[in-house]
């Protein structure tokens, strides 16, 4: 098969992986799952013992909703041998996947890498026994020296090693632009939606919290007209990375067109990680009045930006000449007088007292930003709250 390296293991037959879970959950065709190509157990205690050195290409683990023991399970893989392990996770689950990533075991990470589902069955096989850069194997003939004249034998080379990761590099990239804001780098609008929709499904089965913030910069085609795209282009880059600042490490924050972004608030996946169930108390603050977290975050991020501003603009008249660029230092005023500031206005909508979908979710919070505007902007409101912005609210 083209592009994949059919390396021979030791029961003497091609490349499979080891798929661990349930996996309607990380696909949507599970009839595409060929058995020449995925093995599959139901748990990871099998799979540990299915594990054996060299057996597998990769070892695919989905994620389960109460899986508080994988870090452990990991560990057991690891120790069975070298074999590349990634992980695939819903979209809520993408903190903890980062998380089990970037830990260590044993001078290597507990998960090569993840994938965030639904995921084709031979889209992951491809991407996972792609040969590797064959100078780390052993018993391979050493390159030839630069500039070494090589025999013509008719006979096509394999993929070069930077070959190989130059292609790895544009799959990584296509995956990113398929998800993320080129400009900004924030998770893109249909990211956003998809993410929503899913978490608020998880929270209508588990009694969770999810609030809503639309939010976009007051007079922004302002900026633009007056001091170029560039700048406009710049002052969404810096107000991204600040609201990103401000919001917690598992709160999805992205970019949905223009200056309109949106950031999802959820509940702490490490609650449901740490298999320490809420207690009663906790679940029943789903249906509060306000969601005193979400408010907090945003009245954080109006503050900073108050404080902050985003550059120090000089008026283009009074520019002395040749001196074409526009002096950036660091955060400052925005306006050709040097005194106006850069503000936002948006709306905050919450899951399930405002809406029982991401669709309504995202009517009810888009209704309070058009209220925001109306209403002098530089304020956030929340849905039913018409007569006063977050910072009145206690």
């Amino acid at each position: 098969m083209s592009g994949v390296d059919k390396e021979i293991f030791s029961d003497g037959g091609a490349a499979k992986i080891l798929l661990v879970g349930d996996a309607g959950r990380a696909f949507l065709d599970t009839g595409a799952l060929r058995e020449e190509r995925f093995e599959v157990c139901a748990n990871l205690p099998d799979a540990i013992e299915a594990a054996a050195p060299n057996r597998f290409a990769a070892i695919a683990v989905v994620i389960s909703p109460n899986s508080a023991r994988l870090s452990s399970a990991l560990k057991a893989l690891r120790d069975r041998g070298h074999t590349k392990i990634v992980l695939l996770t819903q979209m809520y689950q993408e903190p903890i996947a980062i998380e089990l990533v970037n830990s260590a075991y044993n001078g290597t990470s507990l998960a090569n890498d993840y994938f965030v589902c639904p995921v084709e069955p031979d889209m992951l096989y491809e991407s996972l026994t792609t040969a590797a850069p064959p100078r780390s194997r052993p018993g391979l003939v050493a390159a030839e020296p630069a500039g070494a004249q090589q025999e013509d034998t008719g006979i096509e080379a394999a993929p070069s090693a930077a070959v190989q990761t130059t292609t790895e590099t544009k799959i990584r990239y296509l995956e990113r632009l398929a998800t993320e804001d080129d400009l900004t780098g924030l998770k893109n609008r249909r990211y956003i939606r998809e993410f929503a929709r899913q978490i608020i499904d998880r929270a209508r089965k588990e009694n969770g919290r999810v609030t809503l913030l639309l939010f976009d910069i007051d007079d922004f085609k302002h900026y633009n007209d007056v001091y170029g795209h560039c700048t406009g282009d710049e002052i969404l880059k810096q107000a991204a990375a600040l609201m990103r600042r401000c919001c917690r490490a598992h709160d999805v924050v992205g970019r949905i067109g223009g200056d309109e972004f949106a950031v999802v608030f959820w509940d702490d996946p490490q609650q449901k990680w740490n298999g320490t169930p809420p207690k009663p108390a906790e679940r029943r603050s789903a249906s509060a009045d306000h969601p005193t977290q979400a408010i907090s975050i945003a009245r954080r991020f109006v503050k900073e930006l108050e404080r902050a501003g985003l550059f120090s603009l000089p008026d283009p008249a009074r520019q002395p000449p040749g001196d074409a660029g526009t002096e950036q230092a660091g955060f400052g005023v925005l306006g050709p007088e040097g005194k106006g500031v850069l503000t936002i206005s948006g709306g905050l909508a919450s899951f399930p007292r405002d809406g029982n979908t991401s669709d309504e979710l995202f009517l009810q919070a888009d209704k309070a930003l058009l209220e925001a505007k109306r209403s002098g902007k530089n304020r956030i409101y929340l849905v039913g709250k018409p007569e006063s912005d977050i910072t009145d609210i206690e």
